[in-house]
């Protein structure tokens, strides 16, 4: 590998353990390390740790001949920068390479701040502030990152803070809702295909996937997929190469992939609604978004950031929230989290007429607000919907069908209230269109459109 590296134009050192290793690298400045797993006198982990805290500026990768994916999660998990089976082909070492020695293209710590700090993760409370370290560490590998929590909570913004923090900075950063394309065009939309593989293909059409070479591609409520596009996903994850619909060549593609959940993946393997293997392959590195209401004084300076964004906008003077405004924000639930509170504020401001939103524009907006109780949740009249939770009790139909039941409920009475004007409803729910309608269909409340 030495002399192969030195033909590639690169000056190296060759350590036989970590003993040596650590002494070579107090000695010397080193634009990147690879090390195998298995050493004489310990492994590449306690290598990879040793330097992520003494020398977090250098990329580590590690070579093993007896990869499996619980070594490859500790190696990233570590702060390994990439992790290869052996035996590693040359152009294979040089992408590595490159990528690794591509470090200059990251942010400097001090961008970074900004980056965290300036609209794009605000808050200070404790569960943001853990968050915003832990990105750091994350965004400096290649490891898939598995993105959970609730509804509305960011899992896009952090999925691009993720990107625009790492060394893929200057690729594309590719999202795409696997709920909101129907299953019928999704392994088109993905993959791409050639001119005539199928009615209406009348062109060639580059994929989702391939557009998100050289960048990062987020996968958001990967959930949804479909067991057969599981398969597919997995291989072009695993492999870094794509077949489009109608192609007899492979294409190779080179991405990070970033995804997200708000449902239970464990759960669903375990019901065989989703792949054990796909699970593992992008289940490496964890990021756990906490819900608006765990996060304090953050709801406010939330709700002054959409403020003055919406000032923007709609190209009018700011207002402010009065005190009684601010104690009435701090107690709401929020179970559409940061999405919500931003619907709210833009009501808010559409009802005042002078300088100041009270606590009777906030009561006027039509969204969930909630009082938590002992065994109900109380709402609005408008969002009535005559259901008791009680906290005492298991559903009986099981927990997937009893929130299918509450989901449905939610988008009738949504729709009622709006008159069956789709558009209008999506809007009060905080979802695009598109994701509204997957849901019609899920739940046949689409018969009209036949």
């Amino acid at each position: 590998m030495s002399m192969t590296l030195s033909r590639m134009g690169m000056q190296t050192h060759v350590a036989h353990q970590i003993t040596q290793a650590k002494k070579l690298l107090a000695e010397n400045n080193y634009n990147a390390c690879l090390t195998d797993f298995n050493l004489p006198d310990g492994n590449g982990i306690e290598l990879v740790q040793h330097i992520s805290e003494k020398y977090p500026q250098i990329p580590v990768a590690v070579l093993t001949a007896y990869g499996n994916m619980d070594i490859a999660i500790s190696a990233l998990k570590a702060g390994a920068f990439d992790f290869v089976n052996k035996p590693i082909k040359q152009n294979h070492l040089q992408q590595l390479l490159d990528k690794a020695l591509n470090q200059p293209q990251i942010l400097t710590e001090s961008n970074n701040e900004n980056l965290l700090e300036n609209k794009m993760l605000i808050g200070q409370s404790v569960p943001i502030q853990q968050l915003k370290t832990t990105l750091k560490k994350i965004a400096r590998s290649q490891a898939p990152v598995f993105i959970t929590g609730e509804s509305g909570t960011g899992k896009e913004v952090v999925a691009n803070l993720v990107h625009r923090l790492s060394n893929r900075n200057e690729g594309p950063f590719i999202a795409i809702n696997c709920g909101a394309i129907p299953s019928e065009l999704m392994e088109s939309e993905l993959f791409g295909h050639k001119k005539g593989s199928f009615t209406g293909a009348t062109q060639d059409k580059q994929g989702l996937i391939q557009s998100a070479h050289g960048g990062s591609l987020f996968l958001d409520e990967i959930a949804d997929l479909p067991l057969n596009m599981q398969v597919k996903l997995l291989r072009a994850v695993q492999e870094k190469r794509i077949r489009p619909l109608g192609s007899d060549t492979e294409i190779d593609v080179d991405f990070r992939v970033i995804s997200a959940s708000h449902q239970d993946l464990e759960a669903l393997v375990q019901q065989g609604r989703f792949r054990q293997d796909l699970f593992f392959r992008i289940h490496v590195m964890d990021l756990v978004l906490p819900p608006l209401r765990d996060r304090g004084n953050d709801i406010l300076l939330l709700a002054e950031h959409f403020i003055q964004r919406v000032s923007q906008e709609w190209r009018i003077s700011p207002k402010y929230l009065t005190d009684k405004a601010k104690i009435l924000l701090l107690e709401q639930y929020y179970p559409g989290n940061v999405r919500e509170l931003r619907n709210i504020i833009e009501r808010a401001m559409a009802l005042s007429d002078d300088k100041s939103i009270n606590i009777q524009h906030l009561q006027s907006t039509p969204l969930k607000q909630f009082s938590i109780q002992t065994e109900e949740i109380t709402q609005t009249p408008e969002y009535k919907y005559e259901k008791t939770l009680n906290t005492h009790k298991l559903p009986t139909e099981g927990l997937e069908l009893y929130l299918e039941k509450i989901e449905k409920e939610i988008l009738l009475n949504a729709l009622n209230l709006t008159h069956w004007n789709r558009t209008l409803a999506a809007k009060k729910l905080g979802m695009s269109f598109r994701s509204l309608r997957y849901r019609l269909k899920k739940f046949e409340l689409d018969i009209d459109e036949e």
